[in-house]
């Protein structure tokens, strides 16, 4: 059963047990949808190909499905939705809309594979990591009552001051409280390497410590390539018994930092990232993660988005996944 406690709830979320009627009601109803439909045999047709709405800062819900089905995308990865990155106060995922949310999704032959939460793990203080587990169970929650099977947190960084191990033991209880509140929901909660933690061995050794098996990882290729200075190949080696979803991306140096460039533009080695994954068996989907919310002067979404599902496709053709 899944944990009771609540630090807070998110108003109108319904109760625990009304939650999982509520749920078990809807999905009798989506799936006799589905029967007259058939929106899964054509997410089956489309390639395993993703787009995180980070990408789309100021596209409507609608625009957002609309686009993803016009450009054969089989799913979506929720990242905020115009002003809003709290995905539990949008009104398509108010109670009383989930059914007809989750109806819309699979009518465009689409799937949401990951709601991306903004909780950090490593939080010493007791009110920023109280707030961070209880957005992180609200998205648990939100992602059992739309069919979504991952929720991303952070790691995120080290603490000044603070001993390697007593940060790592921090991110790691984190998320096996995360974990415990996921057991039973259909939802595994998915660290991603991203921030001080984008070398493999610390990965491993959070997943290790962690010791859940509602916990899982997002391995964002980029930033293991191109923060963790690994080849895709050394960090596919180490991580991929735990990977369940990545994200995917091309950059180019710019000083001290990256500046994003389309896919194949840059000096990241995406195709390959595509061949090893191939390679070692992984059967997720290929997330692009265009961060034209943080980075607006970048290429608009609606060029970037479809730019990676022409390329994407020709690397999955030659990794033997199309």
């Amino acid at each position: 059963m899944r944990n009771a406690a609540r630090q807070s709830e998110a108003p109108g979320f319904p109760s625990m047990m009304d939650r999982r009627q509520f749920v078990a009601t809807m999905s009798a109803a989506l799936a006799a949808g589905c029967s007259r439909h058939r929106p899964q045999s054509i997410a089956a047709a489309r390639p395993p190909l993703s787009f995180s709405t980070l990408g789309c800062p100021s596209w409507s819900w609608n625009q957002i499905l609309d686009f993803a089905a016009a450009n054969e995308f089989a799913a979506i990865e929720l990242r905020g939705i115009q002003g809003e990155m709290d995905l539990t106060k949008r009104p398509e995922f108010a109670p009383a809309q989930i059914a007809a949310t989750r109806t819309a999704v699979a009518d465009h032959g689409l799937k949401i594979v990951c709601l991306g939460a903004s909780a950090n793990m490593h939080e010493p203080d007791a009110a920023k990591r109280a707030a961070g587990l209880d957005e992180g169970r609200r998205f648990i929650d939100l992602a059992h009552a739309l069919g979504a099977p991952y929720v991303r947190v952070f790691g995120n960084n080290w603490v000044k001051g603070e001993t390697r191990d007593a940060t790592l033991d921090r991110v790691a209880a984190g998320l096996r409280t995360l974990g415990d509140h996921a057991r039973g929901a259909d939802v595994t909660v998915i660290l991603e390497t991203h921030g001080d933690f984008t070398d493999s061995p610390t990965i491993l050794d959070i997943m290790r410590r962690a010791a859940s098996p509602t916990v899982a990882l997002l391995w964002d290729a980029h930033h293991t390539f191109a923060f963790g200075h690994e080849d895709p190949e050394a960090t596919a080696r180490q991580l991929m018994p735990y990977v369940k979803h990545v994200h995917l991306k091309d950059s180019v140096p710019a000083g001290n930092d990256r500046r994003y460039v389309l896919t194949g533009a840059g000096e990241v080695p995406v195709r390959r990232q595509f061949e090893v994954l191939a390679r070692h068996g992984y059967r997720g989907f290929y997330n692009f993660e265009w961060e034209k919310r943080w980075h607006p002067e970048i290429e608009e979404p609606e060029v970037a988005f479809a730019q990676y599902a022409r390329v994407a496709r020709e690397y999955l053709r030659d990794a033997g996944r199309a």
